[in-house]
């Protein structure tokens, strides 16, 4: 893989990964939303409990990691198809338990 293919990779995904943050945050905001009827909590305010702080750290973290696993997926498959090899990052071994 040249130089050139690797710097467009590393675009590609930094602009795929950023624009799924974004949308995976507004997901995360929106589910909390509808869970509860309030806005998400401010984990840092010592006035926010620390049992809801904890939930809201939880829900954003497992909603950025899924978002981020699906987005790499995706760039890396989409980039296969168009170019006809692997992505950069991505890994020739494979792991089965």
């Amino acid at each position: 893989m040249n130089m050139s293919q690797r710097l467009v990779w590393n675009l590609y995904a930094g602009a795929v990964g950023a624009l799924s943050a974004m949308l995976a945050q507004k997901a995360v905001r929106g589910a909390w939303k509808m869970a509860t009827g309030d806005e998400p909590p401010d984990p840092n305010d010592p006035a926010t409990p620390l049992s809801e702080a904890l939930i809201w750290a939880l829900a954003g973290g497992i909603g950025i990691g899924v978002s981020q696993l699906l987005t790499n997926r995706f760039a890396a498959a989409r980039w296969e198809k168009a170019m006809g090899t692997p992505a950069p990052t991505r890994s020739r071994v494979n792991f089965h338990l």
